[in-house]
């Protein structure tokens, strides 16, 4: 069976380092907010080109500390709407939910899955005050095109880059550099939230996020309210959340982030042979225009019958998966959304489905899941 995503294997070329890594922290005596975080924050932001990172509990925790730092700062209002693509994962509205916000829902490009910058303009009303860009599968928003949105409009950008570490628009490092990415990727522009679920291009053995940012007030509010509003311990000034990266993840992924691009690389092969070999009028391939990065978290085609194709796959032991099943506004937990209608959006949740694709993904797998796709 050729796994969709096989973890262990993996983490396997760490297991000896991870080992260490854990003797090393239970010898300090010291798990929470330690040197490993801040060693990981300084290369993480360092990584990003960006002045600032601050470890969080998880992707979702991070996007909602941005939004709620925000209205700490004044910048946001509670019961201000946030433009945010209505294909996505459920967490970037959880966020804006969470934070008291109200999310705006706009259609994708079909081609891209990511939001249609020509649409954002119409949805926006006197209480739009920012914009949720989401990098989806690995690929960068528009994000020239919805920044100039947003400075016409005076409005607020946020990323959520919890799939795509390791995106940006050009991949040369500083001389002396070379174990940091130099060129600003997603969100070290502005403010991006970043994921480090296991499954992630880089992943921890749980949960874990982070907030990546050159804004210095921002950075301090978040560093604030993931500590339960406080600086200064017992001093709380503001009423926050228990939302810390973990000292153990944090080593842990340290260990990982120097080879974060070389990964990413190996998704990209891999992409490209997918998209250069497969040739079946059945299925159709995702867009990567290749003037633009994508790590490629996800590699997801469609087909207009996604359960046969699926089960064909499985019949012959390539595993898949969907990414996803249920668009956001047709979830229960919607429900007041579940009358709306977001056609391009429904069509994607309908056929989309995930092919294998990992750093640890062999050629000769590569070339089966290739010959099986063009007998489909």
């Amino acid at each position: 069976m050729i796994q969709f995503l096989d973890l262990k294997k993996i983490n396997e070329p760490y297991e000896t380092a991870f080992q260490e890594k854990l003797k090393s922290v239970l010898a300090s005596g010291w798990y929470i907010l330690g040197k490993e975080v801040q060693v990981f924050e300084t290369n993480f932001a360092q990584y990003c080109g960006a002045q600032f990172c601050i470890g969080v509990g998880n992707g979702l925790d991070a996007l909602t500390l941005i939004f709620k730092a925000y209205i700490q700062l004044g910048k946001l209002q509670k019961g201000d709407e946030v433009i945010v693509p209505a294909n996505t994962y459920i967490a970037s509205i959880l966020a804006i939910i969470q934070a008291d916000l109200v999310p705006v829902l706009v259609e994708p490009k079909l081609e891209t899955y990511n939001i249609d910058p020509s649409l954002i303009q119409n949805k926006i009303t006197q209480r739009t005050k920012a914009i949720l860009a989401v990098h989806l599968y690995g690929q960068l928003a528009e994000m020239d095109a919805i920044n100039e949105i947003a400075i016409q409009n005076n409005l607020i950008v946020v990323e959520d880059a919890a799939q795509s570490a390791g995106a940006n628009s050009h991949l040369t490092p500083k001389a002396g550099m070379e174990k940091f990415r130099k060129a600003p990727p997603s969100g070290a522009g502005g403010a991006a939230a970043y994921s480090f679920y296991p499954g992630k291009n880089l992943g921890a053995l749980g949960d874990g996020g982070a907030v990546v940012t050159n804004d210095a007030d921002l950075a301090k509010s978040i560093k604030g309210l993931r500590n339960y509003g406080s600086e200064i311990k017992y001093h709380n000034d503001f009423i926050g959340v228990n939302s810390r990266l973990d000292e153990l993840q944090a080593a842990f992924l340290n260990l990982k982030l120097p080879n974060l691009d070389s990964d990413n690389q190996k998704r990209r092969i891999i992409a490209k042979r997918y998209l250069s070999e497969v040739k079946n009028d059945k299925i159709m391939l995702p867009f990567w225009d290749l003037s633009s990065n994508h790590v490629f978290h996800l590699f997801v085609i469609r087909t207009q019958n996604r359960e046969d194709l699926q089960k064909y796959l499985a019949d012959n032991n390539i595993e898949t998966m969907i990414h996803y099943p249920i668009p956001p506004h047709q979830q229960k937990a919607m429900e007041s959304w579940n009358d709306l209608s977001f056609p391009i959006t429904e069509k994607i949740h309908r056929e989309v489905l995930s092919l294998p694709i990992s750093p640890v993904l062999t050629m000769d797998e590569v070339s089966y899941v290739v010959t099986i796709l063009n007998k489909y």
